[in-house]
């Protein structure tokens, strides 16, 4: 029963220190979000397919780039999946989001959030281009029948 035991915690830490080595290793090679007040800080992979989003935030193809246009990020408020965005609602206008970019300087683009309502899954006209530099966070709410949508504005 002992040796049952600490076999399985075993296992449990092996697959806890695991993911977060994966963790570190996407964070230094990726570009990264972070909202400083909620301590959130994630990599951004590219795409939104279900295996990025397990992992990370992910960047919807043909949205913005990083300080250009509308960049567009979807993660998950989950407790299944990654829980990257769980704490997304606490969310406030003024608040500093940043992206981080992984060329030789780790160039930061700041963005103050502007914005912040719920929307419902076919409202897709939050990733439009609005002829202005933002960035914009998509996630579930906590029931997941709607979408969280946070907007900040490039700060130059």
């Amino acid at each position: 029963m002992m040796i049952c035991g600490v076999s399985i915690l075993s296992l449990f830490i092996y697959r806890k220190i695991s993911r977060e080595l994966y963790l570190r290793k996407l964070l230094d090679n990726n570009i990264n979000f972070e909202i400083p007040r909620l301590n959130i800080k994630v990599p951004v992979l590219e795409g939104t397919d279900s295996r990025a989003l397990q992992v990370s935030a992910g960047h919807f193809e043909e949205t913005g780039a990083l300080g250009k246009g509308n960049y567009c990020i979807a993660g998950h408020n989950s407790t299944i999946y990654a829980e990257i965005f769980n704490d997304l609602d606490q969310i406030q206008i003024g608040d500093e989001m940043y992206l981080v970019d992984i060329d030789a300087n780790r160039t930061r683009y700041l963005y103050i959030v502007a914005e912040y309502r719920t929307v419902e899954p076919i409202d897709t006209w939050v990733l439009n281009d609005f002829d202005d530099n933002r960035l914009t966070v998509i996630s579930c709410t906590d029931d997941g029948t709607q979408r969280q949508v946070v907007v900040g504005i490039l700060k130059e």
